[in-house]
C-alpha cells in the first residue's frame, strides 16, 4: 500500500525529472491580466517579485514549478476587430518584452528548440510568445510576417470568435473549416517556421489545417473530448491525425475542459443562451444578465488533478506518448484543479504520472522533450520552404472573394 514516503519519494522525482527535461507549458495568460490592471502593464505595481493574491504566477512560484521555458500569451479579446485588434496585440508584445528586459536574470528570449537549451542551461526561463488568436493579423500575411520578427512563436488561427478565414469551437461555423485565404495563413505560418496552434478552432478547422500543414502543429492548450465533451477539446479522430503529422496536444488544466461533467453542463448552458437570444424582448444584456444568474444556479464542476492525468492517459492511448504536452493556461482561467493551483505545483501532476506506472522517459517527454521536437521539425520545414518559395502576397479578396 503506497506510503506518505513513497509519494514525497516520487514528488522529489518530479521534479528532478522536469528540471532536465526541460518542463514547457504552452501557454500563460499573465500578460493578459496586466492588461486589465490600471495603469496597464506597469511592473512597477505588477511586480513579478511579489506574491500576489488571486494570481497564478510569479518568479518564485515559476522557480518552485521547475519551469524550464514559457510560451507566454499575447491574446487580445475577439471582440476587437481590424486595427484595433493589431496594435492591442502590439502592446501585449511589448509588455512581454519589457517583462525580459525588467528580470533579465530570470527570463530570456527564445525563438528556437537550441535557444530554449541554451538559455535553460543559463539558468533563466526560456520565453516564447503565442499569438492567441487570428483576428491579431487583420487578414494581412504581411502582419503575420511582422509578427514572426518581433519572436511570435506560434498563432492560434481563432479564438472563440469565428473569423472570416477559419471557424472557432465556440462559434457558428461559417466556412466549413478554413477558407483558401486561412489555408494560405497556414503555408505561411510553415514557411515562417510559427507553430499552427488549434485550440480553439472548430474540429473542421483543426481537420483543415492539419491536411494543409507540412511542418507539426500544435494544440497549446486543449484536453481530450472523449472524457471532456466540450468544443475546445479535441476529438478522437483529430488526435489520431495530430499523431500522422508529428504534432502534440498540450492538455490545458482548465477545470471547464477537463472535468467529464462539463459536458453536460455545456449543453445545457448553451441551450438556455440560445433560448433566451430568441426571445422577442431579448437584448445583449438581458441575455448576459440572464446568463449569470444560471451560471450562480449552475455552477460550473470542480476539477482534480486526477482528471488532468485522466486526459493524458486519454492522449497517449489515442496519440501516443509523443504527443503530448503541458499548456496549462496558468492566468488565464477562474479556478483550478484541486492540487494545481499555481505554476508551482506542476511537480504534483507528474509525480501522479509516475504513479501511474510513467516512466523518467515519457514524464520527460510530456514536460518538454516532445513541444521541443516539434520546435525542431518546424524549424527545418521552414528552411526548406524558405528556399523553395517566396512571401506570399495573397490577400482575402483574392483567394475568397470581396464578400469576405
Amino acid at each position: 500500500m503506497p506510503t506518505d514516503t513513497d509519494a514525497a519519494k516520487r514528488l522529489a522525482q518530479a521534479k528532478r525529472l522536469v528540471e532536465r527535461a526541460p518542463l514547457i507549458d504552452g501557454h500563460n495568460d499573465i500578460a493578459e491580466r496586466m492588461r486589465g490592471q490600471k495603469p496597464r502593464y506597469d511592473f512597477d505595481t505588477f511586480d513579478l517579485r511579489q506574491h500576489r493574491p488571486g494570481f497564478h504566477t510569479d518568479i518564485a512560484r515559476i522557480r518552485a514549478g521547475g519551469l524550464g521555458g514559457q510560451f507566454w500569451s499575447v491574446y487580445v479579446p475577439g471582440t476587437l476587430q481590424g486595427e484595433s485588434a493589431v496594435t492591442a496585440t502590439l502592446e501585449q508584445i511589448d509588455a512581454v518584452q519589457e517583462m525580459l528586459h525588467r528580470y533579465p536574470d530570470t527570463f530570456e528570449a527564445a525563438r528556437t528548440a537550441a535557444d530554449v537549451e541554451r538559455v535553460v542551461k543559463a539558468g533563466r526561463i526560456a520565453s516564447m510568445m503565442g499569438m492567441e488568436g487570428g483576428h491579431s493579423i487583420d487578414r494581412s500575411l504581411g502582419a503575420l510576417r511582422s509578427f514572426s520578427r518581433m519572436g511570435v512563436g506560434y498563432m492560434t488561427l481563432t479564438h472563440n470568435v469565428t473569423l472570416p478565414w477559419a471557424d472557432a469551437a465556440m462559434d457558428v461555423a461559417r466556412n466549413g473549416g478554413l477558407s483558401k485565404f486561412g489555408e494560405e495563413v497556414v503555408r505561411e505560418m510553415n514557411r515562417l517556421g510559427m507553430l499552427v496552434d488549434l485550440s480553439h478552432t472548430s474540429p473542421d478547422t483543426m481537420r483543415d489545417a492539419l491536411r494543409v500543414s507540412e511542418a507539426p502543429v500544435i494544440f497549446s492548450h486543449s484536453s481530450a473530448r472523449a472524457i471532456c465533451d466540450v468544443p475546445r477539446n479535441v476529438p478522437d479522430d483529430v488526435l489520431a491525425e495530430v499523431k500522422k503529422n508529428g504534432g502534440v496536444v498540450m492538455i490545458t488544466f482548465v477545470p471547464g475542459f477537463i472535468a467529464p461533467e462539463a459536458g453536460p453542463r455545456y449543453v445545457k448552458r448553451e441551450a438556455e443562451s440560445n433560448r433566451l437570444k430568441a426571445l422577442p424582448q431579448s437584448t445583449p444584456a438581458a441575455v448576459t444578465a440572464a446568463m449569470e444568474a444560471w451560471d450562480k444556479a449552475n455552477p460550473a464542476p470542480k476539477a482534480t488533478l486526477s482528471q488532468v492525468a485522466d486526459h493524458v492517459d486519454h492522449i497517449r492511448k489515442v496519440a501516443g506518448i509523443d504527443h503530448i504536452g503541458i499548456g496549462a493556461d496558468y492566468d488565464g482561467m477562474d479556478s483550478q484543479p484541486e492540487g494545481l493551483d499555481d505554476v508551482s505545483k506542476y511537480p504534483a501532476l507528474f509525480a501522479e504520472l509516475l504513479r501511474r506506472g510513467y516512466s523518467d522517459g515519457d514524464v520527460q517527454k510530456i514536460a518538454g522533450r516532445n513541444i521541443l521536437r516539434v520546435m525542431r521539425g518546424a524549424e527545418a520545414v521552414a528552411q526548406r520552404l524558405q528556399k523553395a518559395r517566396p512571401p506570399s502576397l495573397a490577400t482575402i479578396d483574392a483567394l475568397d472573394g470581396a464578400k469576405k
